[in-house]
């Protein structure tokens, strides 16, 4: 199955992290695209599941994408979608989303954050050998904990800003600190949700009290003071790097998905030598960090023109606004042929 043929394909989105609308954009989009591809698509909320028969699924004729909402500024309120749920909210997998992957020739994973992006699902479908799109389980998880992607981007040699991981019971480790201005964030976050910039002390236990109201570890990193770019590698070969300047404030949540709230270039206008080697790197992230398929690597350059890398995301945006869809289009790959490239090079791993 590749390219020329038609399949029947679940894309799987929602879910109950902090990026849950930004999932179901992502979801929307993709499953649009494959749709004029020719694919028999379904649109899945991983969370609340379908409460209708999930017998042959493919046969019902309807837009999935027509109750799927929008991105506000603020992170989605999560009790309030749990209330949805009839039954077993704890359950991250709704009613019959298992039998429903189980009938298609691959789901295509639209989730972002926890649960989506940390290898629990990919694990779970290799368990019911279910297909899915993007890297393993193992390498979902290495990228999803930044303090892990950390000491392996030591290892390789993958330049990264100084910081320090901090448990919520463990705060000593604090007053060793005294790189200002550093940036705090979730060690397990993504879409910017949970990250904070502090320019003294006192700004950095503030930051720390709201970071930990996510998860029970946190990062403080050095803030690398400069230009912000990224750059999308798939099957280990970097796609034409781009710029991202907010109009305003720093690349947060409200910036990355609100459209005309920051100035995105690609190719970024960079010399060429700084070009190669930042992409070279992005590159060596990947094999780094054991992925496959493909990801996106986030990276902030000096004023030196020296560039640091901050993560890889497995999993990345999907949306209008989203970087990899607008680096695929400067060479030419258009929305409907990325989705299709992403899904011809997962069956690969079926091989």
């Amino acid at each position: 199955m590749s390219g020329g043929m038609k399949m029947k394909i679940i894309v799987l989105a929602g879910g109950i992290s902090t990026e849950r609308d930004v999932s179901l954009v992502t979801g929307s989009m993709i499953y649009q695209a494959l749709r004029k591809k020719g694919h028999e698509a379904v649109l899945l909320d991983v969370y609340l599941g379908y409460e209708g028969d999930p017998d042959d699924i493919f046969a019902i004729d309807r837009d999935w994408s027509e109750n799927f909402g929008r991105i506000s500024e603020i992170d989605p309120d999560i009790s309030a979608v749990k209330a949805l749920r009839k039954e077993n909210p704890e359950c991250v997998i709704g009613p019959n989303v298992i039998g429903i992957c189980s009938q298609a020739d691959i789901v295509f994973l639209a989730l972002h954050g926890q649960n989506g992006e940390d290898g629990k699902i990919q694990a779970m479908f290799d368990l019911l050998n279910i297909r899915y799109t993007g890297t393993d389980y193992l390498s979902s998880a290495l990228a999803m904990d930044k303090a892990v992607s950390k000491e392996l981007f030591h290892k390789y040699g993958i330049p990264t800003p100084k910081g320090i991981t901090i448990c919520r019971n463990e705060r000593q480790l604090i007053d060793t600190w005294n790189i200002f201005p550093c940036i705090a964030k979730v060690n397990c976050g993504g879409s910017s949700v949970g990250v904070y910039r502090a320019d003294d002390r006192q700004q950095l236990d503030a930051a720390l009290e709201k970071a930990f109201a996510f998860e029970d570890r946190v990062i403080i990193e050095q803030y690398i003071d400069g230009r912000e770019f990224s750059i999308g590698v798939i099957d280990g070969k970097a796609l034409p790097v781009i710029e991202i300047a907010p109009k305003a404030g720093f690349y947060d949540y409200k910036n990355k998905y609100q459209a005309g709230s920051t100035v995105e270039t690609c190719p970024a206008e960079l010399d060429a030598n700084v070009t190669r080697a930042i992409q070279s790197c992005a590159e060596t992230v990947y094999r780094a960090l054991r992925l496959k398929t493909y990801a996106r690597m986030d990276f902030r350059m000096d004023n030196a023109n020296q560039f640091y890398c901050l993560e890889a995301n497995t999993l990345p945006g999907m949306t209008p606004t989203s970087l990899l869809p607008q680096e695929a289009a400067a060479v030419g790959m258009s929305f409907e042929d990325l989705c299709q490239r992403i899904i011809d090079s997962s069956m690969k791993k079926y091989k």
